[in-house]
């Protein structure tokens, strides 16, 4: 019980284009746990809901140093409420050969996230989850890594981790219970590693010390999970430059933004934005000095 207590408190405070063989529509997503599977060549994938969550435009987040009247500004011309932003929080699973392997974890169930109750919706258990992939260690990331009682929630699985989000993990004092459950588990690797057969690190810096996103290869088919690149659809890409509170690095952030935006416009490459509306698989479209979202369907 004191362990679920401390790891509550945590989470309060931390909180190619053919590679896609079904439709994923957006907007035809229930209310509830979700699974949408897909492939990328001849991998499973699939796309797990955990919680949508709603912060107010009040310029914490976005647009520090632009108003909350020119968020909203960007928000109406796309046809957007203006008094919100959604941000999704999903995880991605891949069937690579032996391995069952989770792409982050979500934020748990001690706030109220429904990742496993997506994963039940699937063949695969959590006893099943060979690895886990850590993009970076913000606890919508990690949460998901410890159960509602303070136990491993993902027992048999080594949790990869790049070694410099884990040296800052173990610094913050608000994530010692977190730590203490899921040492015995973690492997680190340095940003670029492969870290599975069909998976390739990358860094992608200014988010946290350490964060990555994982680039997924099955022939010629290619999926990238950004992490936290970007966060939302329309503000993350209609203003690339703008600075956001979540980013440690504010300016790296912004500079990695906007250079990575441009050559995935560039390449065409369909991403998973662990962020945006669920499934969040799709392509990033330049518009002049600015990205669009294209959800693949």
């Amino acid at each position: 019980m004191k362990k679920a207590l401390a790891f509550a408190a945590w989470l309060a405070v931390s909180t190619a284009a053919s590679a896609a063989s079904t439709t994923v529509t957006p907007d035809a997503v229930p209310d509830g746990p979700v699974a949408r599977t897909f492939h990328v060549g001849a991998l499973e994938v699939i796309a797990l809901r955990d919680k949508v969550r709603t912060i107010p435009n009040d310029g914490k987040v976005f647009g520090a140093e632009n108003g909350t009247a020119a968020v909203a500004a960007v928000l109406a011309e796309a046809g957007a409420a203006t008094d919100h932003i959604d941000l999704s929080v999903d995880a991605l699973l891949v069937k690579d050969g032996a391995k069952t392997i989770l792409l982050d974890t979500g934020l748990g169930p001690a706030a109220q996230g429904l990742l496993l109750a997506s994963l039940k919706q699937t063949s695969y258990t959590p006893e099943q989850i060979t690895d886990v992939l850590i993009t970076h260690v913000h606890g919508d990331h990690v949460g998901g890594l410890v159960t509602s009682d303070g136990t491993q929630a993902f027992a048999k699985a080594i949790v990869h981790i790049s070694a410099p989000d884990w040296a800052w993990l173990q610094e913050q004092a608000n994530m010692a219970a977190l730590v203490k459950v899921i040492s015995p588990q973690v492997v680190t690797f340095a940003p670029g590693d492969q870290v599975a057969p069909s998976i390739r690190s990358l860094s992608l810096k200014g988010h946290t010390p350490g964060h990555v996103g994982y680039q997924i290869v099955s022939g010629k088919a290619r999926l990238l999970d950004v992490g936290d690149l970007v966060h939302n659809p329309i503000l993350s890409l209609a203003k690339p430059g703008w600075i956001i509170s979540f980013d440690k690095d504010r300016t790296q952030g912004a500079t990695t933004r906007r250079a990575e935006l441009a050559k995935l416009a560039a390449d065409h490459e369909i991403i998973f934005a662990p962020h945006f509306p669920f499934p969040g698989i799709g392509t990033i479209k330049a518009v002049g000095d600015h990205f669009v979202w294209q959800p693949d369907n």
